[in-house]
């Protein structure tokens, strides 16, 4: 199967955020998932295991541990980069440095330029390159 650097997976229970981010996401040309639980974020990755480039996952959802289910994905998924989002401070360092260039983290509150510069570094020279 190949890799569509546009297919991203917005898992997060905020209805209004996720509702927005996938509307604003298709608006760009890319084909979001939202999912409003972990169960079915692993759905979506399951029935997909190579069609999604990133997850935007907030931090909140993880049931288990953010790092846990970071590594987990990650294992899973080779080709997966994940973004985590959230409204807290999140030490991120142990996941850097587990998997360097496939994590990274958002701030909530973030804007549409926020969301779509981070997705640009996560998805890399391909997506610097088009018009969004």
């Amino acid at each position: 199967m190949n890799l569509d650097s546009r297919e991203i997976l917005i898992v997060d229970d905020e209805t209004a955020l996720l509702r927005l981010m996938n509307e604003y996401l298709q608006r760009l040309g890319y084909t979001a998932t939202p999912a409003h639980t972990m169960a079915q974020a692993r759905q979506a990755l399951e029935g997909r295991p190579d069609g999604y480039a990133v997850v935007v996952l907030d931090a909140g959802m993880a049931e288990t541990g953010l790092d846990d289910l970071v590594i987990e994905l990650l294992a899973a998924y080779p080709r997966l980069r994940v973004v985590v989002s959230s409204g807290y401070p999140v030490d991120m360092s142990s996941l850097q440095r587990a998997a360097p260039e496939r994590v990274d983290f958002l701030h909530k509150p973030f804007s549409s330029e926020m969301l779509v510069a981070v997705l640009r570094r996560m998805l890399g020279p391909q997506e610097e390159a088009e018009e969004v």
